[in-house]
């Protein structure tokens, strides 16, 4: 998949993140925005009915959950998907077609959480490591070479206009290839809360 194939959503490098807050919310939910403070998306978690009844009774950090990332035409251009799980979480990650492009691995280093985004064939083409409480994290490639970060730094234009809920920030290096890592890469990244609060 070149660049030509590239959906519009993930030819940014800039992503803001902005949780919608909800009454008895039984799913997350985000609103996307670009560069110059437009909304350019939403991820929406997917919760079938019988999972919030099950929810109840049953800690959520073993469910299945779904997670669709859509532009502002309602189109998916990527999902998340982890079945049951009891341990360690293996995530999908699908392009708009619903075809695997890669995945995300949850492991533990030094006591401290750490992902693995991997292409279609399971290798590592990038990791998300760094310190969870202060919410600053950097993203890089199998030999350390930096490819983003996700910061609670919020600047210019959006620095007052969000002042509820958990936001964070998205930022991809300029000279990352514009292929199909990229959105695996940036799928993995601009989810990383909902994973988090999942797994616990």
């Amino acid at each position: 998949m070149g660049q030509t194939n590239l959906p519009e959503f993930f030819k940014c490098d800039d992503y803001f993140i902005d949780e919608k807050v909800g009454l008895l919310k039984f799913s997350n939910a985000y609103k996307v925005y670009g560069e110059q403070g437009q909304q350019i998306g939403n991820i929406q978690q997917v919760v079938p009915v019988w999972h919030k009844i099950l929810r109840l009774f049953i800690s959520k950090a073993v469910f299945p959950f779904a997670l669709d990332i859509k532009d502002m035409n309602e189109v998916v251009v990527a999902s998340i998907r982890r079945g049951w799980t009891f341990w360690f979480s293996k995530i999908d990650i699908l392009d708009a077609n619903g075809e695997k492009i890669g995945g995300i691995k949850q492991k533990f280093k030094l006591m401290k959480p750490l992902f693995h985004i991997t292409n279609q064939y399971g290798e590592t083409i990038a990791q998300i490591k760094g310190d969870w409480k202060a919410w600053n994290f950097s993203i890089v490639d199998s030999s350390e070479k930096p490819l983003g970060a996700i910061t609670k730094k919020w600047a210019g234009i959006l620095k007052e206009a969000f002042t509820t809920a958990d936001k964070y920030r998205v930022t991809i290096e300029k000279d990352c290839p514009e292929d199909v890592n990229k959105i695996a890469i940036v799928a993995g990244a601009i989810t990383i809360d909902m994973v988090l609060k999942e797994s616990k």
